[in-house]
C-alpha cells in the first residue's frame, strides 16, 4: 500500500461511519490502484459490496457515500465510475507536497521501526578451505540486502557468518598436507580447494589413510599445538578469499561478523548436558536424540533430531542449539533470522522446536528461516559446469562482467581505462544479484546471462541506466534543483504517485524478508520514468515548469540511489 494510500483509507471509512452508521464502519475499502488514467488514480468498489447489506442498489449506495465524502483536501471531487465504482484522483498539489517532503528526508518518508529490534541475520557461511561456490550465491545476497533493509528501518542488526571451520574434512586437510610435505604458508583458497579434492579422494579409497585422518580430527579437537597451527593458518587463507570475494560483491560481512562452528565447540558438552537434565534426549543406536512431536518420517515412525552421534561428535544439529543460545543470551537477540536454502526446512523445524522446548528460545524472540530455491542453469537442471562440477563465484561473476563490458561496448560507451572495468563489474554484480533477488527468494531461477544483463525489461541493468540516465539530466541542467510546484501530465502525476510508494516498499520488505517487493516497485519507477521523458521534456521546458519538473527528477533519482543501495547494487553515474 502506497503512502498515498494510507492517508486515504481512514478518511474513506469514516464516510462510511457517517453515511451508514457505526455498524458499517468496519468495512474495508479496498483502494486499488486505476488501471486507465480516466478513472483517476484510485477505485473502490465499496458500494458493490455494500449494496447486500443495505438492500439498496449499488449505484445509489455509491450516491450516498459521495455525498458524505470528505476528502477536499487529498482529491479532486471523487466519481462514480460504472455500477458502483468510486474513481478518486488525488490532488497535483498534495502529491507535490508528498514529494518534496521526500527530497527532505534522509529516510524518504520511511518510518523508524517501533519498537527497534536486536536482529541477528545469518547469512553466507561458506566452507573453510572451498572457494564460494553458485551454492554461496543465493545466502549471500538475499542476506546482505535483509541486513541493510531491516538497518535503513530502524532495527539493530548483526550479521553472522556461520562459516564451516570445524569437523572431519580437517583432519583429511591437515593429514593430505604433511603427507605431501607442503609448506603451509604458501597456501591459498584454490591451492586449499585442491587439496582438498585430493584428501576427499584419498579418504574415500584408503582406509589407512582415512584412519590417520580420523585421528587428526581427534589431535585438533584435544588442542595438540601442530594440529591447531595448520588448522589456524587454513581458516585465515580462507577467511581472506572470502574477504575478497565480499569486496566484489560489495557485501557488507566482516571478518568481526565471522562465527564459525568452531566458536561453539567448548558449548556443546554443556547443550547435551543441560537438555539431558531436562528430559528432552534420548539414547538411539548409541546416538543421543531428541524426538519431538509432530516430526515422523514417510513411514510414520518418529524423525530424530541426532544432538550427539554415537561415536561422540557433534553435528549441525547440537552447534545451531549453541548458536541459539549465544544469540539470544549473549547477544541479546529479539529476532533470529537464518537465510539458507530451502532444503534446510525440516532442519531448522526442529532445531527451534527443541530450543523452544528447552527455553532456550522463549516465546518473545521470533527465529525464522528464510528458505531460497536453487540457481538452475538454461536447461532447467541444478547449475553446473560442462564437466559437471559446482561452478565456482568467481567464475559466474567473470562472465557477467565479461558480458557487461559487451554490452558497453554495443552502447557506444565513452568509458575508458579504470572507470570502464569498474562499471562493467558493478553491471555485471548487479545484474547478479537483481536476478537473484527479483523473482521470489523461494523459487528456483534459471541463470540466462543474456536476460540477465540486458537494458531491457525487468532487470538490474535497466535499473542501474535508469538512474544514470537521471545523473546525466540533472547534471546538465546546469543548477541545483528545488522544489515540486506543479503536476499538470498525468505522466508526472503517475510518477510522482510513485515515488511516494517508496516507504511503503521498504517496509514491506522488512515485514516479509521478500526483495522482491522492493525490486517490482523500483521497476516500476524505472517505467514511470521512460514514459515522463518521452511526454514531459525536461531540459527543454522553461520557467516553473522546468524548474518543477528537475526537482521531481531530483526525487526519483534519490528514490532509485536509495532502493539499489538497500538491494546491494551499485547506482551508477554513467553507462
Amino acid at each position: 500500500m502506497h503512502a498515498a494510500e494510507q492517508a486515504l483509507v481512514p478518511r474513506l471509512e469514516a464516510a462510511v461511519v457517517a453515511a451508514f452508521g457505526a455498524e458499517y464502519g468496519g468495512w474495508d475499502p479496498q483502494l486499488r490502484a486505476a488501471t486507465r488514467p480516466e478513472f483517476g488514480h484510485f477505485q473502490t468498489n465499496l458500494p458493490l459490496r455494500l449494496a447486500k447489506s443495505t438492500a439498496l442498489p449499488a449505484p445509489r449506495v455509491a450516491e450516498r457515500l459521495l455525498a458524505q465524502l470528505r476528502v477536499d483536501d487529498l482529491c479532486l471531487p471523487p466519481a462514480l465510475g460504472g455500477q458502483g465504482f468510486i474513481n478518486l484522483t488525488l490532488r497535483p498539489e498534495f502529491l507535490a507536497a508528498q514529494v518534496n517532503a521526500l527530497l527532505s528526508d534522509d529516510l524518504l518518508g520511511v518510518r523508524p521501526a517501533a519498537p527497534s529490534q536486536r536482529i541477528v541475520v545469518d547469512f553466507s557461511s561458506p566452507n573453510v578451505a572451498k572457494q564460494m561456490h553458485v551454492g554461496h550465491l543465493r545466502s549471500t545476497i538475499i542476506g546482505d540486502t535483509l541486513a541493510r533493509v531491516l538497518s535503513f528501518v530502524g532495527h539493530d542488526v548483526v550479521r553472522r557468518n556461520h562459516v564451516g571451520d570445524w569437523g572431519t574434512q580437517f583432519g583429511m586437510l591437515i593429514e593430505q598436507l604433511l603427507d605431501e610435505g607442503g609448506d603451509d604458508g604458501d597456501l591459498d583458497l584454490p591451492a586449499l580447494d585442491a587439496l582438498y579434492r585430493r584428501a576427499r579422494t584419498r579418504f574415500d579409497g584408503d582406509p589407512a589413510f582415512a584412519d590417520r585422518a580420523r585421528a587428526r580430527v581427534v589431535a585438533l579437537q584435544a588442542g595438540d599445538g601442530q594440529t591447531v597451527g595448520v588448522w589456524r593458518r587454513m581458516v585465515a587463507v580462507s577467511l581472506a578469499g572470502f574477504d575478497a570475494m565480499y569486496a566484489r560483491l560489495g557485501v557488507r560481512l566482516t571478518r568481526a561478523d565471522v562465527a564459525g562452528e568452531s566458536s561453539y565447540h567448548d558449548d556443546l558438552p554443556r547443550v547435551v548436558a543441560d537438555l539431558t537434565e531436562a528430559g528432552l534426549l534420548t539414547r538411539s543406536e548409541g546416538a543421543l536424540c531428541a524426538f519431538l512431536p509432530g516430526f515422523t518420517n514417510r513411514d510414520g515412525a518418529p524423525l530424530p533430531l541426532i544432538v550427539r552421534k554415537a561415536d561422540g561428535g557433534f553435528g549441525y544439529d547440537a552447534t545451531d542449539l549453541a548458536a541459539i543460545r549465544h544469540r539470544i543470551d549473549t547477544l541479546g537477540a529479539d529476532r533470529l533470522v537464518y537465510v539458507v536454502d530451502v532444503r534446510q526446512s525440516l532442519h531448522f523445524d526442529q532445531v527451534f522446536a527443541l530450543a523452544s522446548a528447552a527455553g532456550w528460545l522463549p516465546t518473545r524472540v521470533a527465529a525464522q528461516h528464510v528458505g531460497f530455491g536453487m540457481v538452475l542453469g538454461e536447461d532447467g537442471k541444478p547449475f553446473k559446469t560442462r564437466s559437471g562440477d559446482t561452478v565456482s563465484l568467481a567464475s559466474l561473476l567473470d562472465a557477467a562482467e565479461a558480458k557487461a563490458a559487451a554490452l558497453l561496448d554495443e552502447r557506444g560507451s565513452t568509458l575508458t581505462g579504470p572507470a570502464r572495468s569498474a562499471t562493467a563489474r558493478a553491471i555485471g554484480v548487479g545484474a547478479v544479484k537483481y536476478a537473484d533477488l527479483a523473482g521470489g527468494i523461494g523459487r528456483d531461477y534459471v541463470f540466462a546471462l543474456d536476460r540477465l544483463v540486458a537494458l531491457a525489461g525487468n532487470t538490474g541493468p535497466y535499473l542501474q541506466y535508469a538512474h544514470a540516465r537521471l545523473a546525466s539530466l540533472l547534471d546538465r541542467s546546469g543548477g541545483v534543483p528545488g522544489r515540486v510546484t506543479m503536476l499538470d501530465h498525468a505522466a508526472e502525476q503517475r510518477l510522482a504517485l510513485l515515488l511516494t510508494g517508496f516507504p511503503g516498499a521498504v517496509e514491506s520488505v522488512a515485514a516479509t524478508l521478500e526483495p522482491h517487493r522492493l525490486c517490482g516497485y523500483l521497476y516500476q519507477v524505472a517505467t514511470a520514468l521512460s514514459v515522463f521523458y518521452e511526454e514531459c521534456p525536461v531540459l527543454r521546458a522553461s520557467g516553473d515548469v522546468r524548474a518543477s519538473r528537475l526537482a521531481l527528477c531530483l526525487a526519483a533519482r534519490r528514490v532509485l540511489a536509495t532502493g539499489l543501495d538497500l538491494l546491494g547494487i551499485t547506482a551508477l553515474e554513467r553507462m
